[in-house]
């Protein structure tokens, strides 16, 4: 079978939606099923697992494979790496969760992550001023700012496509927890301010703008990596709509909700085995298309 052009965009982008909570159920099972004592050590090697799937990726010649392999290199080392050591690091030193009315609003590690602001900031800087990329936000923030960037001379060069879709899923992870727990500081703004609300009604209209781009695309490998800012940035709004007790958020609870969970589960198998199939053929045709 063969995919047209918008029914790409649509595989890629449900595919990369359906890992967001799944990440998220992924991070509530482990501390359920390995507990205090063990859950850091299977965080560890989730981390591991991640880095050497992005060895893996580095190597493949196949820009879908490598982005595949970047995605859940991403993904693991997010989760296993960085969210866990802020587990660890509140759970040490007795950082006490944000409560509302009795609720739990905010867990310790989510306290603590806005202390490395600073470090995002410099990642951010250094793309900005370092190279010209493929990103429409820092594109535009270039030109708005009237940043000089140099031309790339060496086009031959094999680009790292594992690396480029783990970074990138990292850092947009980072930028946008950072922003939503910005906004519920009630110090700054506070889950009902206006700020919040602009939050969530303009990432939903960012992300259908970016959605828009995402069928035009006609490359798995691509649409893929495009998908990635396309979902979080529209996971914004979810994540805002269950702080606002619209939308009871099931991936944080998969022992309640372990039927919808194990559902999701099954339907980004589904998509995912398509994508495998849809990146083979792809890639098929690319070589049939060089002979």
């Amino acid at each position: 079978m063969k995919l047209s052009k918008p029914f790409i965009g649509i595989l890629a982008f449900m595919t990369v939606l359906l890992t967001m909570p799944l990440g998220h159920a992924l991070m509530i099972c482990m501390e359920l099923v390995f507990g205090h004592s063990y859950q850091y050590t299977a965080a560890v090697l989730l981390g591991i697992a991640g880095v050497l799937l992005l060895v893996l990726g580095s190597v493949l010649k196949t820009e879908n494979k490598a982005t595949f392999a970047g995605l859940f290199s991403g993904l693991f080392i997010w989760t296993g790496w960085i969210e866990f050591a802020h587990v660890y690091i509140a759970h040490r030193f007795g950082v006490k969760p944000l409560m509302e009315n009795g609720e739990v609003v905010t867990k310790p590690e989510y306290l603590i992550m806005p202390a490395s602001v600073g470090f995002l900031a410099m990642f951010l800087l250094y793309y900005l001023y370092n190279s010209k990329t493929g990103c429409t936000f820092f594109t535009w923030l270039q030109k708005v700012l009237h940043i000089p960037i140099k031309s790339v001379t060496n086009t031959n060069q094999q680009k790292n496509y594992a690396l480029i879709t783990a970074v990138e899923m990292v850092v947009l992870l980072w930028t946008f927890y950072l922003v939503l727990l910005f906004a519920y500081d009630k110090e700054m703004f506070g889950d009902r301010h206006p700020v919040t609300y602009i939050i969530a009604f303009g990432s939903l209209l960012w992300s259908v703008f970016l959605f828009r781009d995402l069928l035009k695309l006609q490359s798995l490998g691509y649409a893929i990596r495009y998908s990635i800012p396309t979902v979080i940035i529209f996971w914004n709004v979810v994540e805002i709509l269950g702080r606002w007790n619209i939308l009871d958020e099931i991936w944080v609870k998969p022992s309640e909700y372990w039927l919808e969970v194990t559902l999701i589960f099954v339907v980004f198998l589904i998509l995912l085995v398509v994508s495998l199939i849809e990146k083979g053929r792809q890639s098929k045709v690319q070589r049939t298309t060089k002979v």
